[in-house]
């Protein structure tokens, strides 16, 4: 089949195989688009809080393509997009509070979401430490900590805490894949993070 990207087919095939099994996969006959829409829907199930230009080039997707089924996953209520700075980002509808929502968006950036990987793993970290841990400045991490802050992540009243840490942890472990090694690697010792106080 000439015109045909047999790369492109097999990575929708693959996401469409997760879309095709989600609560909100739609069984209809629409010439082959929704193949596209269930590779979408599979995706973000496994990658929420992925701002467009992501998903489309990991989806391989042109522009105009990817923009026409995100509207109509979005018209159909199956999709839902927030906006987050320069970016917008997409959930499956429905299944995200929006103080996940926040907690994704930032897990997404590299330094937020080592700083949010650093304080699960030493929640007593200080700025400096966090500041070399990252290998960035301590400006650095002050302008990141006042972005948590403001977003309810983060609590700079006695040092840095973050705020339900238990939540964010259980985002870090459930898309540990999505963030990257270093949040696969926090979640492969999330047992030994986690403290039962009864």
């Amino acid at each position: 089949m000439d015109g045909v990207d047999e790369s492109k087919r097999a990575t929708l095939k693959r996401f469409a195989a997760l879309g095709a099994v989600s609560p909100l996969a739609r069984l209809a006959d629409d010439g082959g688009e929704s193949d596209a829409r269930d590779a979408i829907l599979g995706y973000l199930s496994t990658t929420p809080g992925a701002h467009f230009s992501k998903l489309r080039d990991d989806l391989r997707l042109g522009t105009g393509e990817a923009q026409h089924h995100l509207r109509r996953l979005e018209r159909e209520e199956a999709v839902e997009s927030v906006k987050d700075g320069d970016y917008r980002r997409y959930f499956p509808a429905g299944e995200f509070s929006a103080f996940e929502r926040r907690a994704v968006g930032y897990l997404r950036r590299d330094t937020p979401r080592g700083m949010v990987l650093a304080l699960l793993r030493d929640p007593d970290a200080t700025a400096t430490e966090l500041a070399d841990r990252l290998d960035v400045s301590r400006s650095t991490v002050s302008k990141y900590a006042g972005q948590l802050e403001t977003a309810g992540l983060l609590s700079r009243a006695d040092g840095y805490a973050l705020v339900e840490p238990e939540r964010l942890l259980t985002l870090v472990v459930r898309y540990a894949e999505s963030f990257g090694p270093e949040a696969a690697a926090l979640a492969d010792d999330a047992a030994d993070l986690v403290r039962y106080d009864p």
